[in-house]
């Protein structure tokens, strides 16, 4: 569910108990394998994993005002969900990561660039880690 919170600590102190320790483990995951050059931030309602204008001046084509956003998370009404552009821009990234996740054992439930999963058990979090570690905010593509 979009959240109304400006900051990822308002964002993380909002959910429930259990929902927060999911989100909590998965943006750990998240931030260990981050590009120096993206940023952590809230955008659109979401933890945000942006490049940030300091990199990519022009910003988000639809809204320069915003960084261009290359992952988020969020707790959604039924699921937990990851939001990887790499995965829904790049059909290289895509049928790795389909690969990957299938080799991980896991039913994979993914739309446009949304991994979802019910609970923190259910995703592959070695595939997530590795899909953000692929993409580092200055690759040419």
């Amino acid at each position: 569910m979009k959240s109304s919170a400006s900051t990822v600590k308002d964002y993380l102190a909002s959910l429930p108990d259990d929902r927060r320790a999911g989100i909590e483990a998965i943006r750990k995951v998240i931030l260990r394998n981050l590009d120096k050059d993206y940023e952590e931030c809230m955008l659109y309602g979401m933890i945000g994993y942006a490049v940030p204008h300091r990199v990519w001046p022009t910003g988000y084509h639809c809204d320069p005002k915003k960084p261009l956003m290359m992952a988020a998370l969020s707790s959604q009404k039924q699921n937990l969900t990851v939001y990887l552009m790499s995965v829904y821009s790049d059909k290289a990234e895509r049928a790795w990561f389909e690969g990957a996740w299938a080799k991980s054992g896991k039913k994979l439930n993914i739309g446009g660039c949304c991994v979802r999963f019910r609970k923190l058990e259910d995703a592959a979090l070695d595939v997530i880690g590795e899909a953000i570690r692929r993409y580092p905010a200055r690759k040419d593509r």
